[in-house]
């Protein structure tokens, strides 16, 4: 049983790799191995378990519904553009910069996609008129990428890692703030490195800074896309008690109203945005987080579980190292990290009592570790919308922001597991 399994696993990650459809493939694997194990029930009674699992459904979808109301108020453009004036003229400093205002905006646009290319449309001409050279502009919205979104409460991952915590949104965060923090200089840092070394950061001639002028920003639709964060912050920390007793979801419909009035747009179009949203989220997010569970439910039917546990038992080590070098490679390979987070955290995080470890720990390593490793990949979504913003090969990308992701998730596993 152990060796089917493990050959139904490496087909698993083959067709991951070849890009089919992650959902599909996911519930294909986990239903197979149901059935060879004797026990299809296990499989279906996993997809109920997270259809009904409301502390998982309410943040992510309450997040995307906001997230596409600022798409059509135009809140987002607004930010992006706000920090794009203030980038122009930061000489050395543009290009860490743009990383760090990617990442800014990433924690809002939590979709590495759709950060990507509202960010990439505004900020990688404004990189390139500013004489960075295009495939490091490219590379600069890329790296931004590399995982802010883990400081947003309603971000999947982050329910996840609640969830099998037995925490809360506002608890994980609190516990690795700071690494993703530090996360966020270790990626400009060696990009910058890169860029001077390669006599990137300037001197590449191109005229496309007209716009940038032309554009009124209003520093009240600006503020939006960070107002639900901010609420949930001041809330937390006891700074606002009146906060602390809104959900994440309410900090989202809040946002919401604030880009009403902001913007005066159609209500009925907001409500239409947000719910829109707020299914793409469920068919999206929600719908690999529920595959993955079936995928789990497989795994375990056929007692690969029960083994991985046994041996990291045996030797605790073996978990930190998985959780850190699994969801890296597959978010390398395949252009996503999150299958494989959240399979790891499914199947192996709610264990961490038993291996002696700190589950809030070990769940964020794993979801942080695939974002990582998809900064690093050449078939990521973000990696191709970037590259076509900048006009050249998504691998030129890559080749400048892969020694950041290296360090980052060798940093990642330090603090997390050993500091």
């Amino acid at each position: 049983m152990l060796w089917i399994g493990f050959i139904i696993i490496l087909i698993t990650v083959y067709c991951l790799m070849k890009q089919y459809e992650t959902r599909l493939v996911l519930f294909i694997s986990g239903v197979v191995m149901a059935i060879i194990s004797g026990n299809i029930m296990v499989a279906f009674d996993a997809f109920s378990k997270s259809m009904k699992n409301a502390n998982l459904i309410e943040p992510i979808i309450a997040a995307m519904g906001f997230a596409m109301v600022l798409q059509i108020t135009k809140c987002d453009q607004h930010l992006i553009y706000l920090l794009a004036r203030s980038l122009k003229n930061l000489g050395p400093l543009l290009v860490p910069g743009a990383v760090l205002a990617t990442a800014l905006v990433n924690t809002s646009i939590t979709s590495a996609g759709g950060c990507s290319a509202a960010v990439g449309a505004i900020l990688i001409p404004v990189l390139i008129g500013a004489g960075v050279h295009p495939a490091m502009a490219g590379a600069a919205v890329f790296a931004g990428t590399y995982g802010s979104p883990m400081l947003n409460p309603g971000f999947g991952q982050i329910a996840i890692v609640a969830d099998v915590a037995h925490s809360t949104p506002i608890e994980v965060i609190s516990n690795h703030y700071h690494v993703v923090l530090i996360l966020g200089l270790i990626t400009a840092v060696p990009l910058t490195v890169v860029a001077f070394a390669k006599g990137e950061h300037k001197g590449y001639h191109s005229d496309t800074l007209d716009h940038l002028q032309d554009f009124k920003i209003n520093y009240i639709m600006a503020i939006v896309p960070m107002l639900p964060l901010i609420i949930l912050i001041l809330g937390s920390t006891g700074t606002v008690p009146l906060f602390k007793k809104f959900a994440i979801s309410h900090a989202m419909l809040i946002g919401c109203v604030a880009a009403f009035l902001a913007t005066r747009k159609n209500p009925a179009e907001i409500s239409k945005a947000f719910f829109k949203g707020a299914g793409d989220g469920f068919a999206t997010v929600f719908g690999i987080i529920t595959m993955a569970l079936v995928f789990v439910s497989g795994v375990q039917s056929l007692g690969i579980i029960d083994w991985m546990i046994q041996q990291m038992i045996d030797n605790p080590a073996i978990a930190k190292i998985s959780a850190t070098v699994g969801p890296f490679l597959l978010g390398v390979i395949s252009g996503s990290g999150e299958a494989a987070s959240i399979a790891f955290n499914q199947s192996v995080t709610i264990h961490a009592d038993t291996l002696g470890l700190n589950a809030l720990n070990l769940g964020s390593l794993a979801a942080i570790s695939g974002a990582l490793g998809r900064t690093m990949s050449p078939i990521a979504g973000c990696a191709i919308i970037c590259a076509g913003f900048a006009k050249v090969n998504p691998l030129e990308l890559v080749k400048r922001t892969a020694l950041g992701a290296i360090i980052c998730v060798i940093v990642t596993m330090l603090l997390l597991m050993y500091i």
